[in-house]
């Protein structure tokens, strides 16, 4: 089967660092290769994804969430992929195109990558119409109010990348962006009250983000912590597998939350605020322990 997959134009395939929806993209692109399938990849010049691959930008398009940008992007793929049996889209505008256009061409499918917001569930309805739209958590799609989800397929990883380490690094670990909701702060503090240093891992994309990192968790970190920004996959690897556990109090409801699933192949137990899709992804007691807000203080 021929198989076009659409991804973002924001960053490369995978990732040079942090990055969800691209890791997931590689490993489907791979994955689905393996099986014998001949796979075709839109995404940006950057990309060393080892399939076939087609871009209209040669690196990724900065700032992130550019609407002109992504329009041009998703116009191009297809159109580079009109002779495929099946688009599976990680944009949001290609299946609104794909929607609206009426035009015949491969059927496509979408996965929605981010939180249902009154905003975009709009769009998604309408796209629903015409174009089955996939969910990443239970939890996810209990937020599409309003959008028919044709099913909710969890992310996978790579188990021959992502392998048991021993956890004896002598430290708790936080891997993902630099966002207030993300919980970076906390995460240091909850490693402080509980004696452990803390190797924080993570990118900052934007001028918030910098702010928050300024404001808010640099004052905190100390000597002994380490603090990895846009860190390789080994490094990030090395530090999951060394780890005694991750901490992850997110306070936001996330979709999925990739690193979680990552910590686990590494056998390195998760402690998480119980939002979001985390409850899917980690068995209390067993492979994670839930916190809430109320056994810290400082919250």
């Amino acid at each position: 089967m021929r198989i076009g997959l659409i991804a973002p134009p924001w960053l490369p395939v995978p990732p040079p660092s942090y990055g969800g929806t691209e890791v997931v993209v590689d490993n489907l692109a791979r994955g689905l290769q393996e099986l014998g399938h001949d796979v075709r990849l839109f995404t940006v010049g950057e990309s060393t994804c080892p399939v076939h691959r087609d871009y209209l930008y040669p690196a990724g398009v900065v700032p992130i969430g550019t609407s002109i940008e992504e329009a041009a992007h998703v116009l191009a793929a297809y159109e580079a992929l009109a002779d495929v049996d099946i688009i599976h889209d990680h944009t949001v505008l290609g299946p609104l195109l794909a929607a609206r256009s009426g035009a015949v061409g491969p059927p496509v499918v979408t996965t929605h990558h981010g939180p249902f917001t009154p905003e975009n569930r709009r769009i998604y309805a309408d796209i629903a119409r015409h174009v089955p739209v996939v969910a990443i958590s239970r939890s996810q799609a209990h937020h599409a109010v309003g959008v028919p989800i044709a099913a909710v397929i969890y992310h996978g990883i790579d188990l021959d990348i992502f392998t048991p380490g021993a956890g004896n690094g002598g430290h708790l670990v936080f891997v993902g962006r630099m966002s207030r909701v993300k919980g970076v702060h906390r995460a240091v503090r909850i490693a402080h009250e509980a004696g452990w240093p803390i190797v924080v891992a993570v990118t900052i994309r934007d001028r918030a983000e910098q702010d928050y990192f300024a404001q808010q968790v640099e004052p905190l970190l100390l000597a002994s912590d380490a603090l990895m920004l846009d860190a390789p996959l080994k490094a990030r690897l090395d530090a999951l597998r060394g780890a005694a556990a991750l901490i992850n109090p997110i306070t936001w409801p996330e979709p999925f939350g990739l690193v979680m699933a990552e910590a686990l192949a590494c056998a390195t137990p998760v402690l998480a605020f119980g939002n979001g899709a985390a409850p899917e992804i980690v068995d209390d007691g067993v492979t994670a322990s839930s916190l809430t807000s109320s056994q810290f203080h400082f919250m």
